[in-house]
């Protein structure tokens, strides 16, 4: 057993899968990756400096002609299709670290609006449909409605205002997220709590692909201090999943940046950071402080900047992510350990929307001790990615609910200066 640090460049993706058109035909022209690099050579009057991505691979699996395509490194690159329904940070990660997402679905809640508001009765909730749209209020104070937020079908809320309700208790809206939870059949429901500019009501408004909801960003919610979110996730077995597995083994974990947030691991220790220099720094303290550890980190501020649709800023985070590799690459130098860096959807802030993009995402694999270039073949879903990582932590990938090593046995040599 060695060191394993996975990398998730949040909204990272290189080029659109074959599918990407089904909500937003524009997405078929998805390419996070390229697109930034081409708004770079404009906004910055040169060309991106990413020196370490390339020498991990970047090159190797996206072909824009200022990457380099020359590796020093002895590396092993592909790229990931996503194995799992939409383009979500939550499903990503989860995927990511073994689970098996194949039985959730994207889903507006009018297509399930009767099975919801059964359930929601039968645990003692008064609900009421408004003037015949497909949200429901639970209750007289709490919203369950789609979250249009993300790609249409993606999530659902229960939103309330605080001065309502509580967060938390047998009647708050935490209680009633989990109930509309053990009938949801899409990837997440989220709790929100919050102190709203006025009626809640009042801010309800359609989103895209026939989905309505609450327009949480004008409640205020986000401003006003107090707010309370929880994530709901689909049922998961977490024993089967890379951070538990390993933990199991007597493996340190540590889940830095938004994995903390996501990732259920009780045993781990926890990072959480937005900003990416926090992220860089608690990853590489983590890679110091242990010996055979597990490390998953996420940069989320790239994913912030596609939702930004700010080209400049994500060129720039890049160039930083890229610095911070080249100290996890000095720091992974002994033979066993490995550095994997990867994203868990696209994110491209040049398509025209502030949503994820369904794209390849790239899987660029440093492994001291071995020889050449190792060229991967596609992965049909990131869960491929946990099971390489369980491999080289010597962790049996079958115990993982899903995915299996990438490993193709054929070498080109490595350009030498």
């Amino acid at each position: 057993m060695a060191r394993t640090v996975i990398v998730v460049i949040d909204g990272f993706g290189i080029g659109a899968m074959p599918d990407a058109g089904v909500q937003r035909p524009g997405d078929l022209a998805a390419d996070t990756c390229g697109h930034v690099l081409d708004h770079a050579r404009t906004a910055l009057g040169r060309p991106l400096r990413l020196p370490v991505l390339g020498a991990l691979g970047l090159g190797l699996v996206h072909p824009h002609p200022d990457l380099d395509r020359r590796t020093r490194l002895p590396v092993a690159a592909g790229r990931a299709a996503l194995g799992y329904p939409g383009a979500d940070t939550f499903a990503g990660h989860q995927t990511m670290m073994g689970a098996d997402f194949s039985r959730v679905s994207v889903a507006r809640l009018a297509d399930h609006l009767d099975e919801v508001a059964d359930a929601l009765t039968a645990a003692g909730h008064r609900t009421e449909r408004l003037e015949g749209r497909p949200l429901l209020l639970v209750d007289g104070t709490v919203l369950v409605h789609d979250n249009l937020e993300a790609d249409p079908g993606i999530n659902w809320n229960a939103s309330g205002s605080l001065e309502d309700l509580p967060f938390e208790g047998a009647t708050g809206i935490l209680a009633i997220a989990r109930t509309v939870r053990a009938v949801a059949p899409v990837a997440r429901v989220i709790a929100v709590g919050g102190h709203a500019d006025g009626p809640l009501l009042g801010f309800v408004r359609p989103g895209e692909g026939g989905t309505v909801g609450l327009d949480t960003p004008a409640t205020g919610f986000y401003r006003n201090g107090g707010l309370r979110v929880q994530h709901l996730g689909a049922p998961l077995d977490h024993t089967r999943q890379l951070p538990e597995l390993a933990a199991g083994a007597g493996i340190p974990v540590t889940l830095v940046g938004k994995a903390a947030d996501i990732l259920v691991c009780e045993a781990a220790a926890r990072r959480p950071a937005v900003a990416t220099s926090a992220v860089l720094d608690h990853t590489l303290e983590a890679v110091r402080a242990d010996g055979d550890a597990l490390v998953v980190a996420n940069v989320q501020e790239t994913d912030l900047a596609g939702h930004q649709q700010d080209a400049t800023r994500y060129a720039r985070l890049l160039e930083q992510v890229d610095a911070g590799l080249a100290g996890l690459v000095a720091l992974l130098s002994a033979p066993g350990d490995r550095l994997i860096v990867t994203g868990d959807h696209g994110n491209d802030p040049t398509i025209g929307h502030a949503h994820h993009t369904r794209e390849y995402v790239p899987v660029l694999v440093h492994r001291p001790g071995e020889d050449g270039i190792e060229l991967l073949p596609d992965a049909d879903t990131l869960a491929d990615v946990g099971a390489t990582a369980a491999r080289s932590l010597g962790l049996a990938p079958e115990q993982l609910a899903t995915g299996t090593p990438l490993h193709t046995g054929r070498r080109t040599p490595v350009p030498r200066p």
